[in-house]
């Protein structure tokens, strides 16, 4: 059964996203477990970070990352929402500022971010 969870804030409301257990499984599975949490968000070009309280190495962590991916930036223990270009992107891509796990997809319409500034509210938990 796959795995999902909401990605709740309050200036867009509720996002649901699936986790990847095929691709980073351990990843997948200390996030689930330490699931749910409420922090402010900080943003970063088009990307949304946060801290999270999870520590975990690189996975098959990724330099460079899809529309609407999910990834754990391991150096700041960081849960990352990427929808478009951050500062250090080039052409095209999606660049992380360091290589994260990539654990989850946002299904449907990842642009919906665009809309949500740092300081805002964000919950995710288990759908």
């Amino acid at each position: 059964m796959v795995k999902k969870i909401k990605i709740i804030i309050e200036r867009i409301g509720e996002v649901e996203a699936e986790l990847l257990e095929e691709k980073n499984p351990k990843t997948v599975e200390a996030i689930w477990n330490a699931l749910p949490f409420e922090t402010r968000v900080n943003t970063w070009g088009d990307e949304i970070y946060f801290s999270i309280p999870v520590s975990l190495p690189e996975e098959n962590a990724q330099p460079t990352v899809e529309l609407g991916d999910l990834g754990y930036w391991p150096p700041s223990q960081g849960f990352c929402i990427f929808f478009g270009p951050t500062p250090i992107s080039h052409g095209g891509e999606i660049r992380p500022a360091n290589p994260v796990n990539v654990f989850g997809k946002v299904k449907g319409d990842p642009k919906v971010f665009k809309k949500v500034r740092s300081g805002d509210k964000i919950r995710i938990e288990k759908a």
